[in-house]
């Protein structure tokens, strides 16, 4: 029976109710009868999802303008969207992190994935950072922070900021919800020392999503010179000083993240092996190729070049671009890490396109490791977005 103290929106009798059935979290507003009553509903507002013979789906919040008209939040029509629910996906997604890791440094929310649709939360040891990328979630925020406190954060970080949020027609702030720290905080990861700036950091202040591909990295780096390109705060370049690296230069446009880089460096008692270099990344592997500059290890991990399909075919000339420019600062018999974490550009077609960029860089190689996201970032099944990290190794065979 559909709870008819909420709105019912319906699907079109061409659309897919069996998508929806097996698992899959979105619904397309293309696919949604979307009628003046439908239109009217404010964003994040919970209703029930039907199919067109009328048969309800599900629990779902809708956002009548965005592209996605309606997450997919609980199979029950009737489920309670409070904070007893909220503190049950949370709790639940902790149960996974605090099995999968020793210490509690990690991603807890992993949107879709974890059930909470448009919801990131990062945790800091006492301290956690929540994104709410959706306006069903933004609108629940002090409940989120209660249930988050419940579980010992002391300090919450609401990080309402990003494209996705514009889609859900909300607005951006950055503020404490609990607590508050002037400081970075110290992250233990794979034996380096990294600091995250949780407030004015880049997102929610460190990448998770790295860790497996730092520590195949750093088990590569014995005694070996590193060249870490988009280091932010000097994920692969410290994780290889853990690892035993020679030495690692950090190349980012950021000066505060590279100054960050260089105190985690310093609380590692690794600063004699560390220097930094800023500038355009792509003019920064230019000069160090006039220079003749050669490195053991060569990592590349950029920003999103392909966030969407619309920017797919420019995303992977980017991409082809990066390998092209790092393969000949490769040594002969050394490692090329390059990575993307564009959803948009697959594993097949990124694949494809550093392939070619190695090639136009006049070397050889062999593809040892594919690496992805470790545990805390778990995929959904029905959700390809999910799984949008990929880490490609190569070792080159001149």
């Amino acid at each position: 029976m559909t709870d008819t103290s909420r709105p019912v929106i319906r699907l079109k009798p061409r659309a897919d109710a069996r998508r929806i059935r097996h698992g899959h979290p979105w619904v397309f507003a293309d696919d949604l009868v979307l009628d003046r009553r439908a239109r009217g509903l404010a964003p994040g507002t919970i209703a029930v999802l039907e199919d067109a013979e009328r048969s309800p789906l599900g629990a779902v919040a809708v956002t009548p303008g965005s592209r996605i008209g309606a997450r997919m939040l609980d199979a029950d029509p009737a489920a309670e969207i409070d904070g007893a629910w909220i503190a049950a996906r949370l709790s639940r997604a902790l149960a996974h992190r605090a099995r999968a890791y020793d210490a509690p440094f990690y991603r807890l929310v992993h949107a879709e994935a974890d059930g909470l649709p448009g919801v990131v939360i990062d945790r800091f040891g006492a301290a956690c950072v929540i994104q709410p990328n959706a306006a069903w979630a933004d609108a629940r925020i002090e409940a989120f922070a209660d249930a988050l406190a419940g579980m010992g954060m002391a300090h919450i970080l609401l990080n309402a900021s990003g494209r996705a949020r514009t889609a859900e027609g909300l607005e951006g702030e950055t503020r404490w919800l609990r607590g508050g720290l002037d400081a970075p905080v110290e992250v233990p990861m794979n034996g380096a020392i990294y600091l995250a700036d949780l407030a004015g950091g880049q997102k929610t202040g460190l990448f998770y999503d790295q860790r497996p591909n730092h520590a195949l990295v750093a088990g590569l780096a014995r005694g070996a010179s590193v060249l870490d390109v988009f280091a932010h705060v000097g994920g692969f370049g410290l994780a290889a000083l853990a690892g035993g690296a020679a030495s690692a230069l950090a190349v980012d446009g950021s000066a505060p993240a590279l100054a960050l880089a260089e105190q985690g460096a310093g609380a590692m008692g690794a600063s004699d092996r560390f220097a930094t270099r800023r500038g355009d990344a792509f003019d920064v592997m230019a000069a160090l190729a006039t220079e003749e500059a050669r490195f053991g290890i060569v990592v590349a991990d950029p920003p999103a070049f392909a966030p969407a399909k619309p920017a797919l075919t420019a995303g992977l000339r980017a991409y082809e671009r990066v390998a092209r420019l790092a393969a000949p600062l490769v040594a002969p018999g050394g490692y090329l890490t390059v990575c993307s974490c564009s959803h948009a550009a697959e594993l097949s077609k990124f694949r494809a396109a550093s392939i070619r960029g190695i090639g136009r860089g006049g070397r050889a190689a062999q593809l040892i490791h594919t690496g992805f996201a470790g545990p805390d970032h778990p995929v959904h099944p029905q959700l390809a977005e999910s799984g949008y990290l990929k880490a490609l190794t190569f070792r080159m065979l001149d």
